[in-house]
């Protein structure tokens, strides 16, 4: 088939198995490729795009086992599959310049039929090629955001350089209950190769059902898993629209062509703050609004209609947890929003560092004694310690503060030091995965030795703040110095970029007010050295290649460390990576930085999430880009979550205080629908075996935080401290992490949501303004903040 805007290919089953844009001359294909899967021995023919799967009264059908009819000619297409007396019909008619697809399901037996599940492959171009052209997997490649909703579920299909043009799915018939994955890939971790990680996403549309009995969300309250049941001669029918759009304002603005309201809210409210939300409808209007929010197991409503002024509504969540607005329009037809109301994001900060005290320390007596549980050899388990020591240097308001920094230089000392380095010599990292030492897990170190450096000396008992600021300095020079390495892996992996810079500015700024002169040319020169050669190779993107041959947790830390260096224009090409990837949808929870490996499905991870969306919001700051603060601030929006005691969605339930480290945002996740919509840590798939068995030999140990506190830092030093304010394309003031209040003209009040004020900052205008004040003043003719 072919149009002006399409140019769309179909094997013999009726499969779209290439979509190309009539104006793009990158020829990317939208969809996923048999023959790309045959090529990295992949065996998924039967979830192509319009394969489907489908429970009638019991007994599950898969399409791939059924011949279709199709009737076809250059604009449209037509396919038809009969399967047990229901006929499934899917056709594609290319209009003017975008593609409508219908779908029917019509009951052709003699007795009324219950449709348990139907799912629909819709398997767009979200994949990690195998392929060490990483270009490719920039500009072939994308990102998937789903926002799902009863009559206008849309999906932005992103291109993950960010370059124009993407590719929007928009529902215009028919309600959608969710958008499932399932994930196919290949981990040679354990052969010593790297990159060793590739994959790919199929996604599946879900019409009816989504689970198998007993195996999916239990608590999840929000989206529906309903069945269809159809009368004789019934038919139950869908329609979708696929049309490009180039950026996410755009992706609305083609979204309201297909009669799509656009709504606006905030993902977060914290307790004491106001939801505003505001819609644009074409030709209906709002017929009611109500949120929902459950209390003890039990869904309440309130209505909000009569709250709603000039297509704007502001009001005071009740209940903490998850909220779904639903907003009826006149015709029938519902959307939704999901946003999360926590309470005080400053007590979530205590009740943490109460619970690691608390739980996480062994002492002198524990099974690894010193340590924090969960233990593991990979440095990012020391995220704990490093947010303990950030927490407490922040708040004021911690609990025996003293008593927890003197827990975590315990553990730095008697349990770190010995474990990581031969004899306690930091020039000597032990090699703790057989034959070869991480050098990446150096850097979590470095940090911890540094936050003790910050510590008041009477808070300590086994070393001054000085010598911890030696020890950083020692780590961090074997960290990032790769003559300190005596094999190639080592060099290399000195000279790659990390989390660190989070916090090297910070190091090199204490060492040379210390007087520690020749270890601050030491680490400059290596720092200096490693963003220059990743500024020079810009244009390549080689920095977005780790052990994935696609990975944020590469981009993410160049882009950041790019902007700290001042490389403003390869920052810039960084930061276009971090836009793509960062979701915006109408749920919270599908906003986070896009990732898969970790959950085998599109997710929230917290460690690389959280660091992702500082590394946004340090990009963002630096170029002065609104675009990339906020994207930065939903990511952040998603990792609380994973913090958040008062959700109430999950299966996996959190006591204040305790912690998880990955969410799978699909329904279902078809890899393990038992873990769709629930927060849990990696080492759940150990049962799964393969080489899950092998990255976790003791099983699945229900201690699902140990790879998490770094983000908690990163958030701590960024949005828990800053908010942004910047000057939009109609000249208005918009604020990022906080509110407007009592605009009178030339000045306004400017409100923080940071738990700890500190900065406010000017995107447009280049300027900081440092108050603690929790509320500012904004003249918007002198563009100065005053107190």
């Amino acid at each position: 088939m072919q149009s002006k805007a399409f140019n769309i290919s179909q094997n013999n089953r009726g499969n779209i198995t290439n979509l190309q844009l009539s104006s793009d001359s990158t020829h990317m294909n939208w969809v996923i490729d048999p023959d790309y899967l045959a090529s990295v021995n992949y065996h998924d023919a039967d979830k192509l795009f319009g394969e489907f799967t489908a429970t009638i009264n019991g007994h599950t059908f898969n399409s791939i086992d059924y011949v279709p009819s199709i009737d076809n000619n250059e604009t449209s297409s037509n396919v038809t599959f009969k399967i047990n007396d229901v006929d499934f019909i899917f056709n594609y008619q290319l209009k003017n310049d975008y593609l409508e697809w219908n779908i029917s399901v019509v009951n052709t037996s003699q007795q009324v039929i219950s449709l348990d599940n139907l799912g629909i492959w819709t398997s767009l171009a979200y994949v990690m090629f195998r392929d060490l052209n990483v270009k490719k997997n920039a500009n072939q490649s994308a990102a998937v955001f789903p926002s799902i909703s009863p009559d206008f579920t849309k999906l932005a299909v992103t291109r993950r350089d960010n370059t124009n043009s993407n590719l929007g799915v928009y529902a215009t018939k028919g309600k959608i209950l969710s958008v499932g994955t399932y994930n196919e890939y290949n981990n040679r971790f354990f052969e010593n190769v790297s990159p060793s990680l590739d994959g790919l996403l199929f996604h599946q549309l879900i019409l009816a059902g989504g689970y198998p009995d007993n195996n999916g969300p239990k608590n999840d309250w929000i989206y529906s898993q309903e069945s269809i049941t159809l009368e004789l001669n019934e038919h139950k029918d869908w329609q979708l629209s696929i049309a490009q759009f180039t950026d996410n304002d755009d992706f609305y603005k083609v979204a309201n062509r297909f009669d799509h309201p656009t709504v606006k809210f905030s993902p977060l409210v914290t307790d004491n703050q106001s939801q505003v939300i505001t819609f644009e409808t074409n030709n209906n209007k709002i017929d009611k609004i109500i949120d929902q929010s459950c209390v003890n197991g039990n869904v309440t409503a309130v209505e909000l209609t009569n709250k709603m002024e000039n297509n704007v509504l502001m009001y005071s969540p009740s209940n903490f947890g998850e909220h779904k607005v639903i907003i009826e329009l006149t015709d029938g037809r519902q959307d939704m929003i999901v946003f999360n109301y926590m309470s005080s994001i400053k007590q979530l900060i205590r009740n943490r560092a109460d619970y690691l005290s608390e739980h996480s320390y062994a002492g002198k007596n524990g099974k690894v004694p010193y340590s924090f549980t969960p233990v593991s050899n990979q440095g990012e388990a020391l995220g704990k310690m490093n947010f303990i020591l950030q927490a407490c240097l922040i708040d004021t308001g911690i609990s025996e503060s003293a008593h927890k920094i003197q827990q975590v230089e315990e553990s730095a000392v008697k349990y770190v030091r010995s474990k990581w380095f031969e004899d306690g010599d930091f020039t000597k990292p032990t090699k703790l995965y057989g034959d070869f030492y991480r050098v990446m897990d150096l850097e979590y170190i470095a940090h911890l030795y540094y936050l003790l450096s910050q510590c008041p000396a009477d808070c300590l008992e086994l070393n001054s703040p000085k010598d911890y600021l030696n020890w950083a300095a020692e780590v961090f020079d074997t960290r990032v110095n790769p003559d300190r390495h005596a094999d190639e892996r080592g060099k290399t992996e000195a000279q790659m970029l990390g989390q660190y810079f989070l916090f090297i500015e910070d190091l090199l700024k204490d060492l040379k007010k210390n007087g520690l002169n020749e270890k601050f040319e030491e680490i400059s020169k290596s720092w200096k050295s490693a963003t220059n050669r990743i500024a020079s190779d810009s244009s390549n993107l080689s920095a977005a290649m780790t052990e994935h041959f696609y990975d944020n947790a590469g981009f993410g830390p160049a882009a950041g460390a790019l902007a700290l260096s001042n490389h403003q224009e390869a920052a810039h090409i960084y930061g276009e990576l971090l836009k793509a990837n960062i979701g915006f949808s109408n749920d919270f929870r599908a906003q986070s930085p896009d990732r898969w490996w970790e959950a085998l499905s599109y997710m929230v991870h917290s460690l690389w999430g959280g660091v992702t969306s500082a590394a946004a919001l340090i990009t963002g700051r630096a170029l002065g880009d609104p675009e990339l603060v906020k994207a930065g601030y939903r990511g952040t929006v998603a990792v609380l979550y994973m913090y958040d005691s008062n959700a109430n969605t999950t299966n996996r339930i959190l006591e204040p205080g305790d912690a998880a480290s990955t969410y799978s945002i699909a329904g279902p996740n078809l890899n393990r629908p038992d873990l769709s919509r629930d927060r849990f840590g990696q080492s759940v798939f150990a049962s799964d075996g393969g080489i899950f068995t092998r990255l976790f030999p003791d099983g699945y140990t229900g201690e699902d935080d140990w790879d998490m506190g770094e983000e908690l830092v990163a958030y701590l030093n960024g949005f828990g401290q800053e908010t942004f304010i910047y000057t939009d394309e109609n000249g208005s003031i918009q604020v990022i992490n906080g509110s407007i209040s009592e605009n009178n003209g030339d000045t306004m009040n400017i409100n923080s949501h940071a738990p700890y004020p500190n900065r406010y900052i000017d995107l447009t205008n280049g300027t900081t303004f440092e108050s603690k004040q929790a509320t500012v003043v904004y003249n918007t003719n002198t563009n100065g903040f005053t107190n």
